[in-house]
């Protein structure tokens, strides 16, 4: 009796304040997503600013629907195979108890669940920067649906499922280097790379028409990075959290100034696009690292993800592929760069005791690291592609050329941005009134405008 007393003293118990923290940061998670909507929706033009907002809310109906009828069984449940789960208790959520914990910690399944599923949320979004201005809105919504299931789902349980082959590897992606950014990267590369440009590219200006929005964007992305991040320990009883944190913090910070420094010698001044641009790509580089490095290593990580995202961004012009607002070379870039240099900045007093090459740990978990970025970007650009090619044969992912030209707001949303219409104010005119002492006007014409 003895060993079965000790096994129930040492069981899990549901932890009020790690179920209140986790569902902080759910609610954290899900602010990026309408965050993410402002950062793109300033840098497009003012002709597809609703429909680019559009493109990141739709990812919260689809993407929840789909993930309690079967996406949180797909990618946590019981492993098949190493590459899917399944269980049937999951399937529309329907066999949870509410106060059932996830295995291992001191939350409820719910809470584990609903916390995922923000990630799941997200990432599609991203994609969609890279295709702005260009896509059909139903097009689009039904490859969601397509690429979730066939690509997000089963990565996710690649990654973090018990049993997932990047998981039982050892490779470490503390909340989504790889499952999230790279794959979102990836997936974007391969599919305008069958959509093609848009019309006009690297020919007509195609300058963000709010960057205050942009700067929003970044700051709630920034914010919503938090719970994104630090929750993605599952609680909050051993520092690792904290540590996730204050890293989250520091390479942010780093990586906005080394983008601002590049820009600066390469184009001669600091802009608010680059800075922004920059604290992003620092929050993509810390996500799959920053629990296994310590704040000194979250600096050098964060510049050097600066810096490479920086650099970056011009390829498109270099090779031709129209990446409109840069997901390519922000989270696919910044993502493997973050994740490979776990293998370089890993402690060994973080989340786990793996250490990199630069604490004595050789190449070894570098190597691990380069397996799982490869196999993720190598699934999802292929996939991808495929899922985009198959939509174009078939129901079409491009607008027609004109309403690209005239506007995809108007055309797929019948709504525009902005409606100047209303906008002069009323106004009267009103005989001119004297100062005191000066002769009266003896031209009745002599009126000026004055708001009414």
């Amino acid at each position: 009796m003895a060993p079965a007393i000790t096994l129930a003293a040492d069981a899990p118990t549901l932890s009020p304040a790690n179920t209140g923290f986790m569902l902080i940061c759910s609610a954290l998670v899900m602010l990026m997503t309408p965050g993410l909507a402002f950062f793109y929706g300033g840098m497009v033009r003012v002709k597809s600013t609703l429909n680019m907002l559009m493109m990141s809310f739709i990812s919260l109906g689809i993407v929840t629907i789909l993930w309690v009828l079967y996406g949180f069984s797909v990618a946590f449940g019981t492993d098949k195979g190493s590459l899917v789960g399944w269980d049937g208790d999951f399937v529309g959520l329907s066999g949870i108890g509410i106060t059932e914990l996830w295995d291992g910690y001191t939350i409820p399944i719910y809470v584990f669940a609903v916390f995922q599923l923000m990630f799941a949320v997200l990432t599609p979004a991203l994609i969609s920067g890279a295709l702005a201005d260009r896509v059909k809105f139903s097009a689009w919504a039904l490859f969601i649906a397509l690429w979730v299931t066939i690509v997000y789902f089963p990565v996710a349980h690649w990654v973090w499922g018990t049993g997932g082959w990047a998981f039982e590897l050892g490779v470490i992606d503390f909340a989504g280097g790889t499952a999230v950014h790279i794959n979102a990267g990836a997936a974007a590369l391969g599919v305008i790379l069958v959509i093609g440009k848009r019309i006009g590219f690297k020919k007509d200006p195609m300058r963000p028409h709010s960057l205050p929005w942009t700067m929003l964007g970044a700051g709630l992305l920034w914010f919503g990075w938090f719970g994104f991040n630090a929750g993605s320990w599952l609680g909050n009883d051993d520092g690792v959290g904290a540590l996730m944190f204050i890293n989250t913090q520091v390479a942010t910070a780093a990586a906005m100034l080394a983008w601002l420094v590049y820009e600066k010698i390469r184009h001669g001044a600091f802009t608010s696009l680059g800075a922004a641009s920059g604290a992003v790509a620092g929050l993509v580089a810390i996500t799959p690292s920053g629990g296994s490095c310590s704040p000194l290593g979250a600096i050098a990580i964060g510049a050097i993800a600066g810096v490479l995202c920086a650099m970056a961004v011009g390829l498109k012009y270099r090779f031709g592929y129209d990446d409109s607002l840069d997901v390519v070379g922000v989270h696919l870039v910044g993502g493997v760069v973050g994740s490979l240099l776990v293998g370089f900045f890993a402690t060994g007093g973080g989340q786990s005791d793996v250490a990199g090459l630069f604490y004595g740990g050789g190449l070894d978990q570098f190597w691990k690291q380069c397996a799982g970025v490869g196999g993720v970007l190598a699934y999802s650009l292929i996939v991808s592609a495929v899922l985009a090619f198959a939509l174009d044969k078939t129901i079409g992912m491009r607008v027609d050329e004109d309403d690209e030209v005239s506007g995809i707001d108007q055309a797929e949303h019948a709504e525009t941005a902005y409606d100047y219409s209303g906008a002069g104010g009323g106004t009267v005119a009103r005989q001119a009134v004297p100062a005191p002492g000066a002769a009266t006007p003896k031209d009745p014409k002599n009126t000026k405008k004055v708001d009414a």
